[in-house]
């Protein structure tokens, strides 16, 4: 098993381990980081995910961006374009499926999609991360084709994750895109 890999699996085994107060309390402490968050706060569309695999969870905040009139965007899968996403708007009442990687995300509707460009924030999540601001996903790429071009589409990623997923050294491969921020619920890590 190569380094990406294990790594993966250890910190993926450390978040799941995570209890269920703990889990709670780190969603607090997000939300109230996210909801003081300057540019967060003069953002439009948001773009975000629901919370799968121990990740930490997304629910409270979402409900803060419905509450202050924030229009919220889930990542799909593209059903023709591989290993790339499409945001589409969500709602309270959005119909959502299981993809398949067992994630749930908006049932896909083209009239919903918002152009990358046209995002204010996405905040992403990731397996684990580095001081440097490097970011180790699930393996799929799909948030790296994503955030490619976000300095010319001036769309600001923003990295979630538990305290727990910081490391010392994330292995970096040449497609990997670097994160300008990454936020835990006890600490907002800046890079740029």
């Amino acid at each position: 098993m190569n380094a990406r890999s294990q790594l993966r699996k250890e910190i993926r085994q450390r978040r799941n381990a995570l209890s269920v107060t703990e889990q709670s309390n780190a969603a607090i402490a997000l939300t109230k980081r996210l909801s003081s968050h300057s540019q967060l706060l003069l953002a439009k569309r948001i773009a975000i995910y629901l919370s799968n695999d121990g990740e930490l969870s997304t629910d409270n905040f979402i409900s803060w961006c419905w509450q202050n009139n924030k229009e919220v965007y889930l990542p799909v899968v593209h059903p023709f374009s591989k290993g790339n996403l499409l945001f589409l708007h969500y709602q309270q009442d959005t119909e959502l499926v299981s993809n398949r990687y067992g994630i749930l995300e908006p049932k896909l509707d083209v009239t919903l999609v918002c152009p990358l460009e046209q995002l204010d924030i996405i905040c992403t999540p990731l397996v684990a991360f580095d001081n440097s601001g490097a970011r180790l996903g699930m393996g799929g790429g799909f948030y790296d084709r994503s955030l490619a071009h976000w300095q010319q589409n001036k769309t600001y990623p923003l990295g979630l994750a538990h305290d727990c997923q910081l490391v010392d050294t994330v292995p970096v491969e040449g497609w990997d895109i670097p994160l300008p921020e990454i936020i835990t619920p006890s600490k907002n890590y800046r890079f740029i």
